[in-house]
């Protein structure tokens, strides 16, 4: 991607931040045309490393090391240019040692946000117009506040928020998944019913390998637990193939595993070495194209998971956050359980929230009409 920005631009002044540049500093600045390359902790103070933004011969490196960085860099960001969905940091960070995992050596220890402050940023997005605010970080689950606060907590205040309509969470460790959060969100409805919960493997041999804190037993519960409770919940999984000494057997039991979950999508990765991490010096290597095929397998079940999730929503009523997007006559948007929605665009409004009762399902997503309407 650097390389391709100054193919099309280059005379263009190019900086390199995230956790490739920290991790990769002088990778990075090896690449001809950059100009500056920022580590975790100096990306906030980007314009201020930049200066007056003139190519340089060499590039500059401005990367302190991991185990400097203690404060929180509070951030939030919106989806595309419509004001409907916003992301909002409250955690960074992660104090986990995934075997695969190079996160801890690019993002440092596991800091949050304290409370207030997040309402604060809250409300500020509230009142710029935002209907929905998704709740991100490294391990959002392992949210502490000052110390003693937990991520129930700080939802317990969000919900409190003039004016929100929505507020979702973008990814939780089954681990970290209590049943109080789940009480909370019974309780409130502008908490979503949706679920990211990673799974990386069905297998527990591949999941002792990977450092997971949770067997496919805890992992189960959880979402049966989810399900359960809210019969109408999108619950999505992360999934890994390919992991080394991960064999046929192995992975036909992460397979079968998924099969029985009441799982609506699976978003599946091919695993692929990191520096530097235990992983990549294991032995039993997978070869590319069984990476490749596995993955193809996942795929197809994720998107036969997924239809099934959206027929079962036929006939239902849903709440939907009308987007930018429209295409065909139709204005789409997503439910509260993330299921992808249009409706006849004609005198609809973006980022209004609308009842819609579902009238068919499509390849991918849900036709409906407005409850009330023709």
């Amino acid at each position: 991607m650097i390389r391709r920005a100054l193919r099309k631009s280059p005379d263009s002044y190019v900086i390199v931040t995230g956790c490739y540049a920290q991790l990769n500093p002088q990778e990075v600045k090896s690449i001809e045309g950059v100009d500056l390359v920022l580590g975790t902790n100096e990306r906030y103070g980007i314009f201020q490393f930049a200066g007056d933004m003139q190519k340089l011969s060499c590039a500059r490196v401005e990367v302190s090391s991991i185990n400097e960085v203690s404060a929180f860099d509070a951030a939030a960001t919106s989806e595309g240019t419509g004001r409907t969905r916003a992301f909002l940091k409250v955690q960074d960070g992660c104090d986990y040692s995934c075997s695969f995992c190079t996160i801890p050596r690019a993002r440092g220890r596991s800091r949050s946000q304290g409370i207030e402050e997040c309402v604060a940023q809250a409300v500020e997005l509230v009142t710029a117009g935002f209907k929905e605010i998704v709740l991100t970080g490294v391990n959002v689950g392992d949210y502490r506040g000052d110390g003693s606060q937990r991520l129930v907590d700080l939802l317990g205040h969000l919900v409190k928020v003039d004016g929100l309509e929505r507020l979702r969470i973008s990814s939780i460790e089954p681990n970290l998944l209590t049943e109080d959060i789940l009480d909370l969100v019974d309780a409130n409805s502008v908490l979503c019913h949706h679920f990211h919960v990673p799974l990386q493997s069905g297998c527990d041999e591949i999941l002792r390998m990977m450092k997971r804190r949770y067997g496919t037993r805890m992992y189960a519960e959880r979402v049966n637990m989810i399900r359960n409770r809210f019969p109408d919940a999108g619950i999505g999984a992360d999934v890994i193939v390919g992991f080394p000494g991960e064999t046929d057997a192995h992975f036909e039991q992460t397979c079968d595993f998924l099969e029985m979950l009441p799982l609506s999508y699976l978003h599946v990765f091919t695993y692929s070495e990191r520096e530097d991490t235990a992983a990549a010096t294991m032995p039993n290597s997978v070869q590319p194209d069984v990476r490749s095929q596995r993955n193809a397998v996942l795929r197809s079940m994720s998107a036969r998971k997924r239809q099934n999730f959206l027929e079962s929503l036929e006939d239902k009523s849903l709440k939907i956050l009308l987007e930018t997007e429209i295409d065909e006559g139709y204005r789409f948007g997503f439910s509260g359980s993330y299921a992808r929605v249009g409706i006849p665009a004609e005198g609809t409004r973006e980022n209004t929230v609308v009842d819609v009762r579902v009238v068919k399902v499509a390849d991918a997503y849900c036709i409906g009409k407005v409850e009330g309407g023709a």
